[in-house]
């Protein structure tokens, strides 16, 4: 059983069907997550035992589109608050993924994971809620 967890999943099946990406909170206490392209999202609660989910999307002008998490309501808005950043972008191969921090580690001492659901993927983990040093861009295949 998993407490004080945070599961980030990149699922992503094939090109013709891009796939989704869903955050679960395993934590105690709800978090807060921002779908930021060009413009912002609303904020979505996500409760304990709960998930987020997405369709894989494109933005026109970013390109990307990064999943902002804070343990803080109302986090994104306020300033120098830490938030937890699921980002992705979709080529015409492949899905990038990464995930980072700003504002330093609000999930600190909380088990983070980023796992595709296609076993053959790398996976993110960070095991302590801080990230390890060096690029944590990976990416799916087709």
């Amino acid at each position: 059983m998993l407490f004080n967890a945070l599961t980030i999943t990149a699922l992503a099946a094939c090109v013709n069907a891009a796939g989704r990406a869903i955050v679960t909170n395993h934590c105690t206490d709800p978090i807060y997550l921002w779908s930021v392209g060009s413009s912002m999202g609303d904020q979505n609660t996500i409760y304990p035992e709960s998930s987020y989910s997405e369709p894989f999307r494109t933005d026109p002008k970013s390109g990307g589109i990064a999943l902002k998490i804070s343990s803080i309501e109302g986090g994104i808005s306020k300033p120098n608050v830490s938030q937890t950043i699921f980002a992705y972008n979709l080529d015409v191969n492949q899905v990038w993924y990464d995930m980072s921090d700003i504002f330093g580690d609000g999930f600190a001492g909380k088990s983070l994971t980023l796992k595709p659901t296609d076993a053959t993927c790398e996976s993110i983990v960070w095991a302590s809620g801080e990230p390890p040093a060096g690029s944590q861009i990976k990416s799916l295949p087709p």
